[in-house]
């Protein structure tokens, strides 16, 4: 597979390029993101659905320059794909020769099911999901996939758009009502199998409300992927959207270039959740164009991960990790010290894996030079650690890696992130254990390490002597009431050259 693959995405409302940047075999990230609002639809579905001259012309320009682009970031291979507007065209054979012929791209129309599965494929295997709904409102369709224990079980995919309902509604100035009855007649269509508690919400229409709601309750991190929300608290102000006049939008947190179908995409959104009978939202930063890439990397995995593998992890470890040194002894001391340390603080299974994920990434931050590494880390993380992650995940791992020996963990950061971290106790004792880990294992030279405890003393064993941890341990910041002790035979394996320098010995 090329190092760097394209994904053009041909939307009713929009045309998109990103280019992705391979770094391993499961290690990616995003390189190049374009978009032009082209409307290609704009005016079909009054027009039997025929391209009108305006939006042929601003796709094309769109694509034109999207070719500029591929050439000069060298890109050897493109999926170009185009959704409801161009496959519902009577003329969109005349559209397609003429940017083969002219642009030298051969797009392919995808249709619904097919969109609904490349957003589930992303959301499955880039969101901490195994159970929901996608829902993904375009232009001129919704595109929605049912997922059962980890599988895509059901694709749909309804003529339900916001370009679509606002040239049919909102322009000729139909009323609300009428535009919610149309709505409804067509989620009638839904499989009764269509219910969960949890929509994930993929496309601009979803992110843009999410960024809303997370202005106006003050959300700390500033990251819409796997940002999550509850409908109840929140279902007022998405109806307050749907009501609002345009000059309105911006006291509501709605962004300028989101105002001529913002309106229309809530209203469908909140129909949709209604159906669904939803009570939680995951919003995804991913879609069909990290589907149709996924697709591509993934065909020979049954368009999944294979256990173990997060592409966030794999991705960070191979563009930041540049010493590559082996890893099983350091994820070995910390598994055992885990183990030592579960029946003095409320663990669980999940703060052991976000221990050894910080591990795994303990060296990203010597990528720029070893002075303040660990804030290099923290802040390498909170920007690139994205997939397969909640919020809360993402931030502890950071804040574990932001950890250094005289500080259990750095106070302004939990402060600011408190809502969304573990309790303290629970942030000390892990960072404790990552911090004493990094030493053992900086030090050990692979010597055998096993840990017990006597009363509150956490006793090290070694099997060989680590003269230089014995310092940075004097030093390390423990919970309450905890101490170190570091047992390793040092003074009786060196009490021969200290009698023979003396002149002591017998």
């Amino acid at each position: 597979m090329p190092k760097r693959i394209a994904v053009i995405d041909i939307g009713s409302n929009s045309a998109r390029l990103v280019i992705f940047q391979r770094t391993s075999r499961y290690g990616f990230h995003l390189i190049v993101q374009q978009k032009s609002r082209v409307r290609i639809g704009e005016g079909a579905y009054e027009a039997g659905g025929y391209l009108q001259p305006v939006g042929i012309r601003r796709a094309f320009g769109a694509l034109h320059s999207f070719t500029h682009t591929l050439r000069e970031y060298k890109v050897r291979k493109v999926h170009c794909v185009a959704t409801s507007a161009l496959r519902d065209a009577p003329n969109r054979e005349a559209f397609l020769r003429v940017v083969r012929q002219r642009l030298g791209l051969q797009i392919r129309v995808i249709d619904g099911l097919r969109e609904a599965r490349y957003g589930a494929v992303a959301a499955l295997n880039l969101l901490p999901i195994r159970e929901g709904v996608t829902v993904d409102i375009g232009g001129g369709s919704t595109d929605m996939a049912l997922i059962r224990e980890g599988r895509i079980v059901e694709t749909v995919s309804l003529d339900l758009g916001t370009v679509r309902l606002k040239e049919l509604f909102t322009d000729p100035g139909r009323s609300l009502k009428e535009a919610r009855a149309y709505i409804r007649q067509r989620l009638e269509t839904l499989p009764e199998s269509f219910r969960s508690r949890l929509a994930v919400g993929i496309g601009g229409t979803a992110r843009a409300l999410a960024r809303g709601v997370m202005l106006r309750s003050d959300y700390p991190f500033d990251k819409i992927h796997a940002f999550g929300y509850p409908l109840k608290e929140h279902k007022a102000y998405l109806k307050a959207i749907v009501e609002a006049p345009i000059e309105r939008l911006p006291e509501l947190y709605i962004k300028k270039n989101r105002f001529d179908t913002i309106r229309e995409g809530t209203h469908i959104f909140l129909e949709v959740l209604r159906h669904l009978e939803a009570k939680e939202v995951l919003t995804s930063g991913v879609g069909v164009r990290e589907g149709v890439f996924l697709h591509d990397l993934l065909r020979r995995d049954g368009l999944r991960f294979p256990p173990g593998i997060n592409p966030s992890l794999r991705s960070i470890k191979d563009r930041f990790d540049l010493l590559k040194l082996p890893e099983g002894n350091k994820q070995c001391i910390g598994r055992k010290l885990f183990e030592a340390i579960t029946d003095r603080y409320p663990s669980t299974p999940e703060h052991r894996r976000l221990l050894a994920d910080a591990l795994s990434l303990s060296n990203i931050g010597k990528m720029l030079t070893i002075y303040k590494e660990h804030q290099h880390a923290f802040y390498i993380a909170m920007q690139e650690l994205n997939f397969g992650f909640t919020h809360s995940q993402m931030l502890t791992i950071a804040l574990l890696m932001r950890s250094k020996g005289d500080s259990l963990y750095y106070k302004p950061l939990y402060r600011r992130y408190k809502p969304l971290l573990p309790a303290k106790e629970v942030i000390k004792w892990l960072s404790f254990a990552y911090t004493l880990t990094l030493i053992l294992h900086e030090n050990s030279s692979k010597a055998t390490i096993n840990f017990s405890w006597k009363g509150d003393t956490l006793q090290i064993h070694s099997d060989r002597p680590l003269y230089l941890a014995h310092e940075e341990i004097a030093n390390l910041q423990t919970p309450k009431g905890i101490s170190v002790e570091l047992l390793d035979g040092w003074e009786a394996s060196c009490s021969g050259e200290i009698d023979e320098v003396t002149g002591q010995q017998e």
